[in-house]
Parts: structure tokens; C-alpha cells; sequence
């Protein structure tokens, strides 16, 4: 499984030479969905628009992909897996929009992709949720929607945490303060990231890729 987490999609040349690397090929020859369920945990309709219409200012839809298609997640446990699961693993990348990463874990889970998604050929690219996603947990401080049976557990494919959107104190963002607080709350290793940062990962290996600010936490063993 191949996966870059950023903060806010592709947002420097060294975020998109890694992204290059884990699909092997150029862009341009690269077929891609958009997962924009995220932003509906958020209750921002107007995002996923922004997110679909690559005109966010997080690069992801605009980079100059061969196709792009949209994967709503939240619709695949209504569907036959026959239908959907062919047109996901013909793809190259998928690509997943911010908001709430309760809410797509909850529809990822339900729909099965979840599950799948270890065995599948697409490359994971997300930017912020589309990201955290993929942790073992969020942190109550990133909860908005409250999935079934409550708690801030995600999906666990990898096995650190992640806080998107570090940005200096009384810049828009989160603050390192903020950072800080959310560790003390966390019971695993974590990166805390900039928007000009992102985490390569493969099949278990690490590598980050940054032209910012970034940091790596242990968890505190009391």
C-alpha cells in the first residue's frame, strides 16, 4: 500500500516529485478519483464544491491528471461492490479532500473499502482528514460529527497520528500551543506537520517530504 498524507494537497515541487515516485509514472498519464465525502462531516458543502472544481488552495484535481472521476464513499454500501470496486482499482490515485476524517473512516468502513484498500492498486493521496483518515486516532480536538457508538478512532493503517496545518503563532492555522495540547492527549507516536509538508509511506516505511516545518513525538510514558 502506497500512501502520501499532506497537510494541504500538493502544495511544493518536492510533494509532487514524491507523489510522482509512488505512481510511477507522470501525472498526465495517470488516471484519478476524488473522494470529497469528507467535507460533508463538516457540513461544508461549498468545500467539497471547491475541492471538485480544483479551485481550493489545496492542489490535488489541477495537477493535470489523463481523467478524473469522483468517488463518493459515502454511496458505495448502497451499491454492489461488482460496480465500484473495478473502476477503484483501475485508477492510479485516489484522491481524498479534508473534513471530517471520522466521517469517511465511518463510510470507508462501511462500504468495505476500508478493508480493501490494503489489497488495492491506487495510490492514497490525501490532504488534511483525507489524511488523518489513516491514523489510529484524530484527537477529540478534530471532532465535529460523532460517529456510532462515539470515540476518535480511525482507521489505523498506519501507526501515527497526525496534526495538519502547523503555522506560526498568529498565522491561520494551528498553533504549535495547539499541537501541544493535542499531544498530551494522544497515545501514540504522532507528526505534527506544516501545509508544505507531507509523510510518505510505504508498505511501513516512513520517509517525510518537507520544504517547511515538521516534527516527530514520541508518546510520553509516564
Amino acid at each position: 500500500m502506497k500512501l502520501l498524507l499532506t497537510s494541504a494537497g500538493i502544495k511544493n515541487p518536492s510533494i509532487r516529485a514524491a507523489l510522482i515516485e509512488l505512481l510511477g509514472k507522470p501525472i498526465e498519464d495517470c488516471d484519478a478519483l476524488c473522494i470529497p465525502t469528507a467535507s460533508y462531516g463538516h457540513y461544508s458543502f461549498a468545500g467539497a464544491w471547491r475541492f471538485l472544481n480544483g479551485v481550493a488552495l489545496t492542489p490535488m484535481l489541477e495537477l493535470g491528471w489523463k481523467s478524473l472521476g469522483v468517488l463518493e464513499v459515502a454511496a458505495l454500501a448502497s451499491l454492489d461492490r461488482e460496480v465500484w470496486l473495478p473502476q477503484v482499482q483501475e485508477a492510479d490515485v485516489l484522491l481524498a479532500n479534508g473534513g471530517d476524517a471520522l466521517f469517511l473512516a465511518h463510510h470507508m468502513r462501511e462500504s468495505g473499502l476500508a478493508d480493501l484498500l490494503p489489497s488495492l492498486n491506487p495510490v492514497w493521496c490525501g490532504l488534511s482528514a483525507g489524511s488523518m483518515v489513516m491514523t489510529p486516532r484524530i484527537g477529540e480536538d478534530f471532532k465535529r460529527w460523532d460517529p456510532p457508538g462515539g470515540g476518535d478512532e480511525t482507521l489505523g493503517l498506519v501507526n501515527f497520528s497526525f496534526f495538519p496545518h502547523l503555522a506560526p503563532d498568529g498565522e491561520p492555522g494551528n498553533s504549535m500551543a495547539e499541537a501541544e495540547e493535542w499531544l498530551s492527549r494522544i497515545d501514540n507516536p504522532a507528526y505534527v506537520v506544516d501545509d508544505q509538508t507531507a509523510i510518505k509511506w510505504v508498505d511501513g516505511e516512513v520517509e517525510v517530504v518537507s520544504e517547511g516545518e515538521w516534527h516527530f513525538f514520541e508518546p510520553v510514558v509516564n
